[in-house]
């Protein structure tokens, strides 16, 4: 199953250093039923889209709880097994865990397909985003048109091979 994991370039450089995504459990993103069920389509590519935009926005979170990291969204694309991922019943039901799994352990960094981050450029609007996102959430408008602003921004694809370019 290919999952999505939100990180920020702190915690990215952390698992370069390890070699591996963790300890478990992690929080990622996936193509679940119920993100089937609310994106309402059957091509596989469009619901992996989904999931990775999903997590850009838990990326987005763990930025705004981090003020000391670079203002620089990133997922980690991981293929794991299955049986070592779970969705949780309970949150089925909450729109903002549409998609979200738990990875029971900690993931080799080598099991990684790509790393999805956002370009420079973006920095100034993820940044204004993550300091939004408490009044997003407590309904301000203004402020959900602010976050909705980095998510103009589309991630950009590197290989784990450029993880030390892209921490430099």
């Amino acid at each position: 199953m290919r999952v999505y994991v939100p990180l920020t370039l702190p915690g990215l450089a952390q698992a370069h250093k390890a070699g591996e995504l963790g300890p478990g459990p992690l929080t990622a993103y996936a193509v679940t039923p119920a993100l089937r069920e609310w994106y309402v389509s059957d091509d596989i590519e469009e619901l992996e889209y989904a999931a990775l935009n999903r997590a850009a926005s838990a990326s987005l979170r763990l930025l705004a709880g981090d003020p000391a990291a670079a203002r620089r969204r990133v997922v980690v694309a991981v293929d794991v097994a299955d049986k070592d991922t779970a969705v949780d019943p309970d949150r089925g039901l909450d729109a903002g865990s549409l998609g979200e799994i738990r990875v029971a352990g900690p993931v080799p960094l080598a099991k990684a397909a790509a790393v999805h981050a956002d370009a420079d450029d973006a920095e100034a609007d993820v940044a204004a985003a993550a300091a939004a996102l408490g009044a997003a959430d407590q309904g301000d408008d203004d402020a959900q048109f602010t976050v909705d602003g980095a998510e103009d921004h589309e991630l950009l694809w590197f290989g784990v091979q450029e993880i030390p370019g892209l921490l430099a």
